[in-house]
């Protein structure tokens, strides 16, 4: 599919008419969701508990369907804080607090940040609240060496990947944000309060040991997994990037949000969250209605769909570069840079 141009837009008007059939939550549908979610996570807990009685690899391996529950009971706040799980405001409020508090994060806190990463996605001017830290080439080159470094060392597989996760979900959260009103300030003190509750309740119940070789398995594997999931769907090579006189709210949510085609089983424990175009065109849609927008209508096939193979290539973009309109990797960088600077020592030379 060839490349759009900055001035390639998708017509209000058409995609909000396209989207708006999908935008009433079904109530029954997302009680099931909870309950086929909550349950089995739990349940998952358990049997890992009982499980260290014979082998931790069969703890492991059963921390595996744990963490993926965990991931799901995530989209379920993530749905209940776009008001897109229950018709009632009231309703999401309490389930998105509830399941928060199973996935480590203060549900107000993170709604308001999140609704900014929906408002700017995209936009180079805008960019900061929500989003993976991204530099343009001119900006990583005005840098000084010190800089370079930090932002290299932030971008490392290991670090976002590795540390990330739970630096954001164990220790930033614990924290009011810059951004935070009274509502979110309230909102992770008391998911503090009930954390730290949980916590001694279950290491006083089940010892310390016991409660580690449980929880920490399953926050590593959910934790990795959620912020690869945020990370590939905006991090490939053709995605959209505009400063804000170009930019444009349909065209970002399309063509700068991939169509993330993953195994069924996968697509499951991931909330259909796959579905990332249309969920950047309409938070609105709850989850389990984000296929069936995708698929009845072929305006929004035209997103960049990713493999989970071809996913892994991402891993090595670290730059937008605004003269090619893509992202690109340091070491193409360093070959751009020797192609620029090599006929000009050549003419130097000559001189």
């Amino acid at each position: 599919m060839p490349k759009p141009s900055p001035e390639s837009r998708f017509k209000t008007v058409t995609w909000r008419n396209l989207v708006d059939p999908y935008m009433t939550p079904d109530n029954n549908r997302s009680i099931w969701q909870i309950v086929n979610t909550i349950i089995p996570l739990v349940a998952s807990y358990w049997l890992m508990y009982l499980s260290l009685s014979y082998s931790f690899w069969l703890t492991l391996a059963l921390a595996f369907p744990a963490g993926g529950f965990m991931l799901r009971t995530f989209i379920i706040m993530h749905d209940c804080g776009h008001g897109s799980f229950f018709e009632s405001a009231r309703a999401n409020h309490w389930a998105g607090t509830i399941c928060g508090i199973l996935v480590n994060t203060p549900y107000f806190q993170w709604t308001h940040e999140h609704a900014i990463h929906h408002a700017t996605s995209g936009n180079l001017d805008r960019r900061g609240v929500g989003d993976v830290v991204t530099l343009t080439v001119r900006e990583y080159l005005s840098r000084s060496r010190w800089g370079r470094f930090t932002y290299r060392l932030y971008r490392h597989p290991l670090v976002i990947f590795g540390l990330g996760p739970h630096y954001l979900f164990l220790l930033s959260s614990r924290f009011v944000g810059k951004h935070s009103g009274p509502r979110e300030r309230r909102g992770v003190y008391l998911t503090n309060i009930a954390l730290f509750t949980l916590w001694g309740f279950l290491i006083w119940a089940l010892g310390l040991p016991a409660f580690v070789l449980v929880w920490a398995p399953v926050q590593i594997i959910a934790g990795v997994s959620g912020v690869w999931l945020f990370y590939v769907q905006h991090q490939y090579e053709d995605t959209y990037w505009q400063r804000h006189k170009d930019w444009d709210y349909g065209t970002a949510a399309v063509m700068g949000s991939s169509f993330y085609k993953l195994p069924r089983v996968l697509q499951w424990f991931s909330g259909n969250i796959g579905f990332h175009h249309i969920h950047h065109l309409s938070a609105k849609i709850p989850n389990y209605k984000l296929e069936a927008c995708h698929r009845e209508n072929p305006l929004f096939q035209q997103a960049p769909t990713l493999t989970f193979w071809k996913s892994l290539r991402c891993m090595n973009l670290k730059l937008w570069d605004e003269d090619q309109q893509r992202l690109i990797g340091f070491g193409e960088l360093k070959r751009l840079s020797l192609e620029t600077t090599a006929p000009a020592l050549a003419d130097s030379m000559v001189d």
